[in-house]
């Protein structure tokens, strides 16, 4: 029989597991663009390199693939997403209209900016909406997040594996940070987006992006919104209020229900992954997110 190494990339008893199997990680996700914005040079190597400005849930959706693979994947689903996106950066460059220079896009500090702003964004938004992690578990969650940076091709060593490294590479990336009229119209696209044409059906509902929009804006760092400038500030305690009410609505949410928001390959890939865990003994009666709970484990050895 498969170990449970050969299984999933992460195991149910890990950090990640409790953090991204939250269903905060949508607010957190939408918080981390915003966040990932603020670099001059990430934000235009998106602009120039990606469809953002028509179909930024796409972007999004991509993201949960990538994360989704690298959790609950198994180890050889994780290499070839790795590769993948590797490939892709690779080729990619992105131009500096202020100085002329071209960079390229995997250059190792945009892509650390990127993974840090995307996973401190998670673990920030998961515990103010009420997840229960400690501060051992959440340097626990960031340094098992180090794997993950790995297969965009950053070294480990070199990325924050704990709450106070993480502050203090937040902290010194500050001053090179600048809102540019693409970050201002990226904030503006995931407040009020451009539907992609394969939702349009859905615009009756968009209106009812518009507080989702804000709630992830609002959970920005106070420093992130003041640069912004994009909303009138609003009580935190309201928005925290909001945001647990945002997560327990999600959180009851059926896992097949909740799954319809993610791209087809994604749904397909947990669903193998909820098959190799099953026939491992691991009970799925509840879903992948009821394997947090060691009953609904298989006896160790």
């Amino acid at each position: 029989m498969e170990s449970l190494a050969e299984i999933v990339v992460q195991p149910p008893q890990s950090a990640t597991w409790q953090v991204h199997l939250d269903r905060s990680m949508w607010v957190g996700g939408v918080r981390g663009l915003m966040l990932q914005a603020l670099h001059p040079l990430a934000m235009r190597g998106v602009w120039q390199n990606s469809s953002f400005q028509e179909d930024p849930f796409g972007r999004l959706r991509r993201t949960a693939d990538f994360v989704g693979r690298v959790t609950f994947g198994s180890p050889q689903e994780a290499d070839e997403i790795g590769r993948r996106v590797r490939a892709i950066h690779r080729r990619l460059r992105v131009t500096d209209p202020e100085t002329g220079a071209t960079h390229r896009v995997d250059d190792p500090e945009l892509l650390l900016w990127v993974h840090c702003a995307e996973v401190s964004s998670y673990l920030e938004v998961a515990r103010r909406g009420g997840l229960r992690l400690s501060e051992r578990e959440a340097d626990h969650y960031l340094r098992e997040q180090r794997a993950s940076a790995a297969y965009v091709g950053l070294h480990p060593e070199d990325v924050p594996g704990s709450c106070a490294e993480m502050d203090a590479y937040l902290k010194h990336m500050r001053p090179l940070l600048k809102v540019t009229p693409e970050a201002v119209a990226a904030v503006r696209f995931l407040l009020w987006p451009r539907l992609p044409r394969h939702l349009r059906l859905l615009t009756p509902a968009k209106p009812a992006y518009v507080p989702f929009g804000a709630l992830c804006y609002y959970t920005l760092p106070e420093w992130a919104r003041r640069m912004y400038g994009v909303l009138p500030e609003v009580p935190q305690g309201a928005v925290t209020a909001a945001l647990r009410a945002f997560r327990m609505g999600m959180n009851a949410l059926p896992e097949p229900v909740h799954e319809r928001a993610f791209m087809p390959a994604t749904r397909l890939m947990l669903q193998a992954s909820r098959d190799r865990l099953a026939a491992a003994g691991y009970d799925l009666t509840r879903g992948l997110k009821g394997l947090t709970d060691p009953r609904r484990r298989p006896p160790a050895d």
